[in-house]
């Protein structure tokens, strides 16, 4: 039997474009991460059969990112003259948060080099709401789509109703069938799929494999705990936290040093890595590189 393709998401092309335009080094020749995610609340409007807030036990949260923590991390990245991604995503649906919009104001104005980026499902979003955001400073926004073609086609006529540029605006098919991926490039999410809707089960040996993600990526989640990348939904691995430490002291810290070099060294034999399926090395080979040197 002829083993399965491997669906990839045609915007980790685009992406990686961004991160390799956008590489720069700090002091000490340590790499300025290509992308900053904040998950800015614990909770979402949907369970997705392949989410792990679709397994019973999962925790949601009805709390948001305060906006003095993401001021006081914008601020640190523009010390750094940051011209990644600043993105809303993560674990959640960012356009929960009612204030959405002064926090890219605010990321606007001391980022201005940044791409800000927003992923949504697209559930909340109505034409007046996306000119809102792209008023605010939005670069770009990511539907993910779920409800069949009818959603699709909504969302591709409010995007030019506004007349926005192709670059703007990714519209995602999420809607395929399980046996496609559901059209997403499908992880067990570091270990979290097993009790979800649509079951992914953990490695019982850990891959042998590099996994880039903490060389590139800078992840927040809502209560300023910072993850070792966006695929811990079990929150396994928090490397600091920003009501306690600065962007640099976590991005620099122990913790994170330990874990990039064994993973940039292909040792994934801890926790949660350990379980974790993603192959996580398809972007991210400047910092890579640049944290071995």
């Amino acid at each position: 039997m002829s083993e399965k393709k491997v669906f990839l998401d045609p915007n980790i092309a685009r992406k990686s474009k961004i991160y390799n335009a956008s590489f720069k080094l700090m002091d000490q020749g340590v790499p300025v991460p290509a992308i900053i995610e904040v998950s800015n609340s614990g909770v979402c409007n949907r369970e997705c059969s392949f989410c792990p807030r679709s397994d019973p036990n999962y925790n949601h949260v009805n709390e948001f990112f305060s906006n003095e923590l993401h001021d006081k991390l914008c601020d640190d990245l523009s010390k750094y003259d940051f011209s990644g991604i600043f993105a809303y995503c993560g674990f959640n649906e960012p356009l929960i948060k009612k204030d959405i919009f002064r926090d890219i104001e605010y990321a606007r104005k001391t980022l201005p080099k940044s791409k800000i980026e927003i992923v949504t499902n697209g559930d909340v979003l109505n034409k007046n709401k996306l000119k809102q955001l792209f008023d605010a400073g939005l670069t770009t926004i990511l539907i993910s789509v779920y409800d069949g073609g009818d959603a699709e086609k909504k969302f591709y006529e409010m995007c030019e109703g506004l007349k926005l540029k192709k670059e703007e605006y990714v519209i995602r098919n999420r809607y395929k069938e399980a046996q496609e991926d559901f059209g997403l490039t499908l992880s067990n999410r570091a270990g979290n799929l097993e009790n979800a809707s649509f079951k992914v089960y953990s490695l019982k040996e850990p891959l042998k494999k590099i996994c880039s993600y903490p060389s590139y990526m800078f992840f927040v989640d809502y209560n300023g705990d910072v993850l070792m990348c966006s695929h811990d939904w079990g929150k396994k691995l928090i490397l600091g936290n920003l009501n306690k430490n600065s962007f640099s002291e976590i991005w620099r810290g122990k913790r994170s040093m330990i874990a990039r070099k064994r993973l940039n060294n292909a040792d994934r034999k801890f926790s949660p890595c350990n379980k974790c399926d993603v192959m996580g090395d398809v972007v991210g080979d400047k910092h890579v590189k640049a944290w071995k040197n």
